[in-house]
């Protein structure tokens, strides 16, 4: 069985440290071989290309850009209004993931209007998520890219995100049916709003044993300095034999 490969997502990973590139460096020092970073429009691509290339890591996702945070948007994939926004966003995020040499960017589908009833309004937003993801599946493939969609919890994360199963993403993936759009596993959100973890990984996403290679990303809050927190992962390595950082 191949080993795991694991990712540093740097928007919750290295809080103490500010700005990506100095995350980038952590990240590499602390022996990960690849980084996740949720939104990196704040910084310049060029700077964040330089600072992994040192660091040693392949940056292996992005997201979407949000929207306008300051009025609630969590992405505009699903929004009715917002489509052009979204092309926008999804333009600037494929010049990163360019700039970046990252193969997928996590379109996000984004919230039902405040003060909407989910139910009344799933069917147009499904409608207007379909349109968007097909001309994203377009522009991704020109650039060989591939987009991933995340079920977000409504429970305790986002109550109002339009995407919260893994059952929904699947059955509008069918819908779309473009090879270069797939399915992003949360163990948190697929756990919260159904439980049936291995059941549904095994129906949604092969588990090692299966022949999944890609990276698990390492998305947490940790308690106190994050390097100092990552026993889990030196264990990990010693156990598989793997040389640790520095060695």
């Amino acid at each position: 069985m191949a080993p795991l490969r694991f990712s540093a997502n740097l928007s919750w990973l290295f809080p103490e440290l500010s700005g990506f590139p100095a995350r980038l460096r952590a990240a590499g020092s602390s022996g990960f071989e690849a980084a996740e970073i949720g939104w990196p429009y704040a910084e310049p691509p060029e700077a964040l290309a330089r600072a992994a290339q040192e660091a040693g890591l392949r940056v292996v996702l992005i997201n979407t850009p949000p929207g306008d945070r300051e009025k609630g948007e969590n992405g505009l994939g699903a929004v009715p209004g917002r489509q052009a926004a979204f092309r926008e966003g999804l333009e600037q995020a494929v010049l990163y993931a360019k700039a970046l040499g990252c193969s997928r960017i996590h379109l996000m589908a984004g919230r039902v209007p405040k003060g909407a009833d989910r139910a009344a309004v799933r069917s147009e937003m499904e409608i207007v998520f379909l349109e968007n993801l097909r001309h994203a599946a377009e522009v991704l493939a020109q650039e060989n890219l591939v987009g991933l969609l995340e079920p977000i919890n409504t429970r305790i994360t986002d109550p109002r995100y339009f995407l919260d199963t893994p059952q929904q993403a699947a059955a509008i993936l069918q819908k779309v049916g473009r090879p270069n759009l797939q399915l992003q596993m949360d163990l948190f959100h697929w756990q919260i709003m159904d439980g049936n973890l291995t059941g549904n990984v095994r129906e949604f996403l092969p588990i090692v044993d299966e022949g999944y290679t890609g990276f698990v990303g390492c998305e947490y809050q940790p308690r106190g300095d994050t390097a100092e927190g990552l026993s889990w992962l030196r264990s990990y390595w010693e156990m598989r034999g793997r040389p640790q950082a520095g060695q």
